[in-house]
């Protein structure tokens, strides 16, 4: 039952883009084309997860046995640097277009701060359930990180899908662009507002 909490809460409650606003950046800049947003949600998911299971295990083992914690955040960004460019090897490889399509953005994933923030919060924050708070085990983290990246997969896409819908509208000058990104952000933001009662 916990683990179901945690999938609903992190994609759906606390998503992390649209509740938490971490993330914005490659939000706001790959979701011009569907394409590139499906490529840059399965990086991120990729990463997010990957970085999670590493930094969960170099904090329980390396920093906290030695009394190292307040190395976490530059240990964490290390990690995730080194991922991206694991990421970035691989793509390049097995699919160029979808590498030169996501362009800057992939290397941005480095400092794309929902992966760094869900690294942080699984190894620091308490969760609730019921009446009882702990701090996540292993599998719980590989869970939320994976739940957390879904969230940010399902609202870049259908971000993305929207964006691709107002560009062949006739949007008044003034809204064109950056504006009515963030007025549809907005609008789905509250959307998912209306899954707080689940959990």
């Amino acid at each position: 039952m916990e683990y179901l909490m945690i999938i609903i809460s992190a994609i759906f409650v606390n998503n992390i883009l649209l509740a938490q606003f971490l993330g914005i950046c490659p939000f706001l800049g790959v979701s011009n084309k569907l394409s590139t947003a499906v490529g840059m949600s399965g990086a991120v998911c990729f990463v997010m997860t990957l970085a999670t299971i590493v930094t969960f295990l170099l904090n329980k083992y390396l920093l906290l046995p030695f009394g190292l914690e307040f190395l976490q955040t530059i240990a964490f960004i290390l990690v995730i640097a080194a991922l991206v460019q694991m990421v970035e090897i691989v793509l390049k490889k097995v699919s160029p277009s979808l590498y030169q399509a996501l362009g800057i953005f992939l290397p941005l994933i480095t400092t794309n701060c929902a992966v760094l923030g869900v690294a942080i919060t699984v190894v620091t924050k308490e969760f609730v359930f019921g009446s009882a708070s702990h701090l996540l085990n292993l599998g719980e983290s590989v869970v939320y990180a994976l739940s957390t990246a879904v969230g940010y997969g399902i609202a870049m896409i259908l971000f993305a899908g929207l964006r691709e819908h107002l560009a062949q509208n006739n949007v008044p000058e003034s809204f064109k662009g950056l504006p009515i990104a963030l007025i549809t952000v907005s609008i789905m933001a509250m959307a998912f507002l209306g899954f707080s009662g689940m959990v």
